[in-house]
């Protein structure tokens, strides 16, 4: 809440308010139909008592945002965003739906639209509800697995079969040091026995304090060949307050030896050369590069360095913007692995058919990807950031097998 205004935020709860009335104005229509005036009475103050509370709620967090202590604060913050999203959205619709069931009320009698509006527009904001409360409770942590094979000409013999695994976005603070939930999609990943695992970013929310404890947890992933990884946008506190530059810096560093600690080789715009038999393929990674608002921390030119004469090459760039700018036509890196969208946390997925208000903003938010040779990877990430929960856009392990046309 640190980059909302004290207005915005009292905006926000007036616009709170005000969906309550009308809420609550409609939900007498409903309580009506009950026979104890006592549980009328019960239900009307609860109402009351939830939207006031949340409202004391909200301002008193932004009033003593920067007196509560950092480890506190992302929990306190995620947890009322949580509480007012799955709060506020199942309201409106209720009083739109049963708004628009009284208003249009001629399309059935007088006799019926008295329990068949308030019975539809009770449902109407249940169901949003419990839809929420599921996607905060139960589908953030659902992970996934997302299997693909991808054909190459100019794939070098002794990497044939070759298994990938590609993570990313995990914004450790979120998991709040519940590390049995991430010890789950280790697991997963170690059990598909890959020979690398890339991992494109966003480790952290902001701070090298989220990864506190949790070195034994990442020490546990193991690949055959070789981890990799690359910092996101979210890894170098730009979205956060500091007291100085070389206090900025020294979060950084700290970030930057976790990797280290954990057994992964972090790429910074340099790039590593994996040989086979005489075969040889690079892994090519850049810092975060994006368009703006993010910065462009990320030199494609000096990555590459020393690899241009590589036949096969694998680009890990957080923003898969990237690959759209500067990759596609402009090299000849056959795969690059992104993340940074999400998928919005909020989509569905049937078959083959993906969709997700993402894809208006980002052409290429998730999946597989490619122009004529050239492949695209976006993983939708593993943690959450914002919006404490996952709606039909599950968490996402990525396995990848390199074959030859």
């Amino acid at each position: 809440m640190r980059s909302y205004s004290l207005f915005s935020i009292v905006l926000l709860c007036i616009a709170i308010l005000l969906v309550d009335i009308l809420s609550f104005y409609w939900l007498q229509s409903i309580t009506r139909l009950l026979i104890s005036s006592t549980l009328k009475h019960i239900i009307h103050i609860l109402f009351w008592c939830f939207t006031l509370g949340l409202i004391v709620a909200i301002i008193v967090l932004k009033v003593r945002l920067d007196d509560i202590n950092p480890r506190r604060k992302h929990v306190l913050v995620s947890s009322l965003y949580g509480l007012t999203v799955s709060s506020f959205i199942p309201k409106i619709l209720f009083v739109i739906i049963i708004s628009i069931l009284f208003f249009g009320n001629f399309i059935i009698s007088e006799n019926e639209s008295t329990v068949i509006v308030p019975l539809v527009g009770l449902f109407s904001g249940f169901l949003p509800f419990f839809v929420i409360v599921y996607a905060i409770f139960k589908s953030v942590y659902h992970f996934k697995i997302h299997s693909h094979s991808i054909h190459f000409n100019r794939l070098p013999k002794a990497f044939l079969g070759l298994k990938l695994v590609h993570i990313s976005d995990l914004h450790i603070g979120g998991f709040n040091y519940r590390y049995k939930v991430l010890q789950k999609a280790i697991k997963l990943i170690n059990n598909l026995q890959p020979d690398f695992i890339f991992f494109t970013g966003d480790l952290v929310n902001n701070y090298a304090w989220e990864l506190t404890g949790w070195e034994k947890t990442f020490n546990m992933l193991v690949a055959k060949r070789g981890k990799f990884a690359v910092l996101g946008n979210h890894d170098y506190g730009d979205y956060s307050e500091w007291d100085s530059l070389e206090e900025k810096q020294e979060n950084l560093q700290k970030i930057k030896q976790f990797y280290k600690n954990i057994g992964f080789r972090l790429l910074l715009n340099t790039s590593e050369i994996i040989e086979s038999h005489g075969d040889k393929m690079a892994i090519v990674g850049v810092e975060n590069w994006g368009r703006p608002p993010f910065k462009q921390y990320g030199n494609l030119e000096e990555a590459m360095t020393g690899v241009a004469h590589i036949p096969f090459k694998i680009l890990l760039s957080h923003d898969p913007s990237h690959w759209g700018d500067e990759v596609i036509e402009n090299t000849d890196i056959a795969l690059t692995l992104s993340g940074h969208t999400h998928g919005m946390q909020l989509g569905f997925n049937y078959k083959e058919k993906t969709w997700s208000p993402i894809k208006y903003k980002y052409k290429h938010w998730a999946g597989l990807y490619n122009l004529d040779e050239q492949y695209l990877h976006v993983n939708r990430g593993l943690g959450w950031i914002g919006f404490p929960g996952r709606l039909g856009m599950r968490p996402e392990i990525t396995s990848i097998v390199l074959k030859a046309n």
